[in-house]
């Protein structure tokens, strides 16, 4: 492995990928145009309720959804899905069997320039709603919640690629991988956090929930920040997090192992 070829990679990215910078800033900021159903909807809970919901009150909840949005574009893929079965079906794929080149690092690295361009394009519009509702803000007390939330962030964005990418590798054997792809978004957007902070379902459906890979995609690393993940319960997350990451590299390689072998058989 030469890293100086995935940085050459990593700087064709940027080139790339900034090219449709309007196009992030667009779809980042009417992004944000849920988020003030989320806050009218939340007030009305509240509201109703009289009280709070297994510890988050109106203004914590709406910092978990502003949390959720930050970290969402840090480390959600963004179309690579599509531009990896593109390669598959166009047969672009057939100049990386002949270079000392890993597909999977050449992706990743394509991975990680667009979410730097994506998260300098958005960063605005996001920090804007930080400032916005800057009353709700409660930074962690501890060194230990920054550092292990940041970890928590990496290993996130490393599971949200593999899977992806694996997803992907679909394409060796289908022609059009998008009802898999809506499914799986079905279940990340359900059990990762998007929808509701997955703290407030009933402890049996955490215990589930919490060995799932969706758990760790995004609500991970903002449980840590938040500091309702600490002591040995981030500790055994962090390990579970870790095992997912492990899991899904796997994965990945060997899907691409599996389908090249396919793909060759087939004569791609």
């Amino acid at each position: 492995m030469q890293p100086a070829k995935y940085v050459s990679v990593f700087k064709l990215g940027l080139q790339n990928t900034f090219v449709y910078r309007w196009n992030y800033f667009l779809r980042a900021l009417f992004a944000l145009v849920p988020l003030a159903g989320t806050v009218f909807l939340w007030r009305a809970i509240f509201n109703e309720r009289g009280g709070g919901m297994q510890g988050y009150d109106y203004g914590s909840m709406i910092y978990y959804y502003l949390l959720m949005i930050l970290v969402s574009n840090l480390v959600t893929p963004t179309e690579d899905e599509w531009q990896i079965a593109a390669d598959i079906r166009e047969g672009q794929i057939n100049s990386f069997l002949t270079k000392p080149l890993s597909y999977l690092g050449y992706r990743f690295s394509i991975f990680l320039s667009g979410r730097l361009v994506y998260t300098v394009v958005t960063i605005v519009p996001i920090a804007l709603i930080f400032v916005y509702f800057r009353e709700f803000i409660r930074l962690p007390s501890s060194g230990v919640a920054y550092l292990c939330s940041f970890i928590s962030l990496l290993m996130a964005a490393m599971i949200q690629f593999f899977i992806t990418y694996s997803i992907a590798m679909m394409a060796f054997w289908i022609l059009e991988i998008s009802t898999i792809v809506f499914i799986v978004y079905s279940f990340e957007y359900f059990l990762g956090g998007q929808m509701f902070p997955v703290d407030i379902m009933p402890p049996a459906i955490q215990a589930v929930m919490k060995w799932l890979p969706f758990y760790y995609e995004l609500f991970c690393p903002i449980a840590i920040f938040l500091e309702r993940l600490k002591g040995a319960a981030m500790v055994e997350a962090l390990g579970i997090q870790t095992a997912w990451l492990l899991a899904t590299w796997g994965t990945a390689r060997l899907m691409w192992k599996r389908g090249l072998g396919h793909y060759q058989a087939v004569g791609g």
